[in-house]
């Protein structure tokens, strides 16, 4: 049996891949919510970001509300259903006060990833990979021109300790060290 869109569910935890494979129209959408979404056309950023970027993630990037994105997505889908939630936009910035574990002179590692975005070329596992050889202290500072979610997302769930810094709208330096027992 076929599966109709009706059939198909947008929730928070749905990646930008599979909702725009399923609504190649909802691209248009995406991109007036966030217009630095209109790099999904590029075709590499759409197998790499689109496939890991959750709408959860897209909502924090974009700053927009979880439950606002969703019901626009849906609608434009043919979706009836409106989502609702307690949820306000998602913050990965950890505290507007700078960490206790932070000092400058703790980074080890440096990457500024916006060479690499605008390339359509993914750092989250350069990122990643770096941060494995982190000790106790050290600290790895990534800068991009938008919150890397997908990659905060990431690092916390391997154990890292996470503070975002918007430097303005343009630059997030992202700081990554080993969570300490």
């Amino acid at each position: 049996m076929e599966k109709t869109n009706s059939d198909f569910q947008i929730t928070p935890e749905t990646k930008i891949g599979v909702l725009l494979e399923r609504f190649p129209q909802l691209e248009k959408t995406l991109i007036e919510v966030f217009p630095e979404f209109k790099k999904l056309r590029n075709p590499i950023l759409r197998k790499t970001i689109a496939r890991i970027t959750s709408l959860r993630q897209a909502a924090a990037v974009a700053k927009v509300s979880i439950a606002e994105l969703i019901s626009k997505l849906r609608n434009e889908a043919g979706i009836k259903e409106e989502f609702t939630t307690d949820e306000s936009t998602i913050s990965y910035a950890n505290a507007k006060e700078t960490p206790a574990w932070f000092s400058p002179s703790d980074i080890v590692q440096s990457l500024d990833a916006r060479p690499m975005l605008e390339k359509g070329e993914q750092p989250i596992n350069k990122v990643l990979a770096g941060c494995k050889n982190l000790n106790a202290g050290e600290i790895y500072e990534l800068t991009t021109p938008f919150l890397p979610a997908p990659l905060i997302d990431n690092a916390q769930k391997q154990g890292f300790l996470v503070w975002v810094k918007e430097e303005d709208e343009r630059i997030f330096k992202t700081y990554l060290t080993p969570k300490t027992s």
